[in-house]
């Protein structure tokens, strides 16, 4: 499940961001995101296998720490490319006594709230 682009006001559960952050594979992806890569690319980056590294991948962008934008190429072969969707996770205990959690994300050009946008169409279709 990837983050919607335009509600960025809606944060994710408590629950899958700890589950993402308590995870030593999604840790590892995160520590080699420098720029955006492939899966295969983190894969081999992180030394997680493959198929772990889908599963991590998709627990990264439920969380909404990861987003997922489709490269569009001339030959057809689209790729996916995952990257780093956040600076800063706030856990906070709020008056009632309720965990309060919120995500710090950094400012999106023009270019890629666009990347952003035709990724959730190509996955709608």
């Amino acid at each position: 499940m990837v983050r919607d682009p335009f509600r960025d006001d809606d944060p994710p559960a408590l629950q899958n961001i700890l589950d993402a952050l308590d995870d030593p594979d999604c840790r590892a992806i995160i520590t080699e995101l420098e720029a955006p890569m492939t899966a295969s690319e983190l894969s081999d980056a992180a030394d997680v296998p493959l198929s772990t590294t889908y599963r991590k991948l998709d627990l990264l962008t439920e969380a909404s720490l990861l987003t997922e934008q489709t490269e569009i190429r001339s030959d057809g072969q689209h790729t996916t490319r995952y990257d780093i969707d956040f600076e800063e996770v706030r856990i906070a205990l709020d008056e009632a006594h309720s965990f309060d959690v919120g995500i710090a994300r950094p400012e999106r050009s023009p270019d890629e709230q666009l990347a952003a946008m035709w990724s959730e169409v190509r996955k709608e279709t």
